[in-house]
């Protein structure tokens, strides 16, 4: 089946404020008459929920980096198959809480397994599948790990596993980040996180309608 729908991902460190602008994106397409369909990286299905708890739980100490990673692309093919895909050839749009650029830079560089090696494990198991365009919340790693260590702690279900590395694994995945956005700048476009929430709630959506707009899914 042709796919007519548009595929958005949201990307950037823990406590770039990702989760608060894709509900903030959602909202704000929803007054303009697209209906979004928002997806979750690890989640989004049954499957992915309970390899999501795997990945994030802190008492997961013992997961090994290639276990880890196969376990994320595990939760994403269920995802696209479940959610994703047959959104996008409905004709909806689609925004997702990460996806492979995210494997990309926290297991191909934060745990230096090389990206090329992320890629063609894409290739295999997503078939290549790419978002149409991503936005990169850019934040600096300590102030992303100090946001999200603190969102931790108020938390009732326990996610903190990425959080309890230390900085220079925050480092090595925002460079993976850099490295993308240099290489593929078009999809790839990076927003400062630093601002105002609302300011920017606004950037990204005005990206995200100019993006729609070429493809003709939003009006002028």
């Amino acid at each position: 089946m042709a796919r007519s729908g548009f595929f958005v991902t949201l990307e950037g460190l823990d406590g770039c404020g990702k989760t608060t602008q894709i509900g903030r994106l959602a909202q704000q397409l929803r007054t303009r008459g697209i209906d979004p369909v928002v997806a979750q990286e690890p989640g989004g299905t049954r499957t992915g929920r309970s390899i999501r708890s795997i990945l994030l739980h802190s008492d997961s100490t013992d997961l090994q980096p290639h276990a880890e990673v196969l376990l994320y692309f595990a939760s994403r093919v269920q995802n696209l198959t479940e959610v994703i895909l047959p959104a996008l050839e409905a004709g909806r749009v689609v925004i997702c809480d990460r996806f492979t650029d995210a494997t990309v830079a926290y297991q191909g560089y934060g745990r230096e397994l090389g990206a090329d090696t992320i890629w063609q494990l894409n290739k295999i198991a997503c078939d290549s599948e790419e978002p149409d365009l991503t936005i990169w919340l850019d934040l600096e790693p300590q102030t992303s790990l100090e946001r999200a260590r603190n969102r931790n702690d108020s938390q009732l279900v326990d996610e903190g596993r990425m959080e309890s590395q230390g900085i220079d694994f925050f480092l090595r995945v925002r460079q993976g980040y850099l490295d993308i956005h240099k290489s593929d700048p078009d999809r790839f476009r990076r927003i400062n996180a630093n601002g105002p929430e609302d300011q920017v709630a606004a950037t990204i959506l005005e990206t995200v309608l100019a993006a729609l707009r070429q493809r003709g899914l939003a009006g002028q």
